[in-house]
């Protein structure tokens, strides 16, 4: 009988919180790496230039995060295979492609942005210009992803990305009207202009995120490979227990996520929004959200949130850009394995991390970046989430494991709303 790695750790550990924390695993890490610099931005933003009108959408995107990678999970774990090796063996190669290539695209561009934001954030305190400052934070992100561990990145900056739950303090020390705040999370704000909406979209894009589809489902095969489960035929299937520890790791990943998501909104609207401050242009001016809670420091707090969020993400963002295209063209993969015997998996990341640093050199401020960043995301999520929806109804796929009643109605019902606010924000654009 199969046990899932987490879940034998589990077993083995008799004090319940210790027991808990060591099931955590990929959920807990995708949650994390969800709230990257372009998440920050965005909400940063949004809370600045809109205040309390889009807290609603927390409500709103954790169930359908929670549905979205856990089916995403499940998947890797009872194909065995990544998104893009089921793609490539059971669907037509005109779905595989197009979904591989707007993955890439949008996660160079990402993984580009949110460099991009580290260094601004540095910036504050090392003069040093921006574009300067670029080249070697990619130069750590990739030499750490080729040479060192990926669990030593997790491990490391999972504790950097605390420091942002001093959004949740600052908002509380900054917030009064707790009423309007109560309401705005309640009752939807839905205005048909392209600013909400465009807004709306870069929140769904950074939350519903098409790179964390690929990342989950790969990350758990991974698993099952680092316990010795190398062929395909080892890892297929998946048990009761399994799919139970991998939907709390989930939950667990996705709530953290968007607590986080929540109060970063929330301390923007209570600070900037609330001072005539609605447009954010520089690190600096994102970082006084912070201001209630660490006064002249907010500055270094929101720099160490900022380094420990993008550590995490960029190596998620290429690698998922390196499992989806190693998959599709049958090379071997897995940062677990050395560079030597996954070379073209390892220059796939090198050249996403190189080609996102150089799009830096366009002339974007780096946070307007990682707002427009959301947006892309936003429009590339949807028609990816209908075909996660579609290979995990799959019987050939999934056998038995096919989404049960409530999973598909989430699971639609994600992919409906992210179709139809990309579907009204291009709309907005034309009128």
């Amino acid at each position: 009988m199969k046990h899932h790695a987490h879940a034998q750790v589990s077993i083995r550990e008799s004090n319940p919180i210790k027991r808990a924390l060591r099931g955590l695993g990929p959920g807990l890490i995708t949650g994390a790496s969800d709230d990257d610099p372009s998440g920050i931005g965005t909400y940063s933003m949004a809370g600045a230039s809109l205040g309390f009108a889009t807290l609603w959408t927390a409500a709103l995107t954790l169930p359908l995060m929670m549905v979205v990678q856990y089916i995403c999970g499940k998947i890797g774990m009872v194909s065995g295979r990544g998104l893009a090796g089921v793609l490539k063996d059971y669907y037509s190669r005109k779905w595989l492609y197009p979904a591989v290539i707007g993955l890439i695209i949008a996660n160079t561009i990402n993984a580009g942005t949110d460099i991009a934001a580290i260094a601004a954030a540095l910036n504050i305190f090392v003069p040093v210009p921006i574009l300067v400052l670029v080249f070697p934070i990619a130069i750590i992100i990739v030499v750490v992803q080729v040479w060192g561990s990926y669990r030593l990145i997790c491990n490391t900056f999972k504790w950097l990305t605390l420091t942002l739950f001093a959004y949740v303090a600052a908002a509380f020390l900054a917030t009064h009207n707790w009423g309007a705040v109560l309401g705005a999370t309640v009752i939807p704000t839905l205005r048909y202009d392209n600013r909400y909406l465009t807004t709306l979209v870069a929140i769904l894009g950074t939350t519903v995120s098409p790179y964390l589809f690929f990342w989950q489902a790969s990350e758990e095969v991974e698993e099952e490979i680092d316990m010795g489960r190398k062929r395909l035929a080892d890892r297929k299937g998946a048990t009761n227990e399994e799919l139970k520890t991998a939907m709390w790791d989930t939950i667990a990943g996705m709530l953290f996520c968007n607590v986080v998501f929540y109060f970063v909104i929330l301390a923007a609207a209570s600070t900037l929004h609330a001072t005539g401050k609605t447009s954010i242009t520089s690190a600096g001016e994102a970082a006084e959200a912070l201001r209630p809670v660490a006064g002249n420091a907010a500055a270094l707090l929101f720099t160490l949130g900022i380094i420990g969020s993008g550590f995490l993400a960029v190596p998620v963002l290429t690698s998922s850009a390196g499992y989806a295209v190693a998959e599709t063209l049958g090379f071997k993969y897995g940062l677990n394995e050395k560079p030597r015997g996954a070379k073209e998996f390892y220059g796939v990341i090198t050249l996403s991390t190189i080609v996102g640093v150089l799009i830096n050199f366009i002339g974007i401020n780096p946070i307007t970046a990682l707002f427009w960043t959301a947006v892309i995301n936003g429009v590339v999520a949807p028609p990816l989430l209908m075909l996660i929806m579609l290979v995990s109804n799959n019987k050939k796929v999934m056998g038995t494991r096919v989404n049960n009643k409530f999973t598909n109605a989430i699971g639609w019902t994600a992919t409906a709303i992210l179709f139809l606010a990309a579907g009204a924000m291009i709309a907005t654009w034309e009128s």
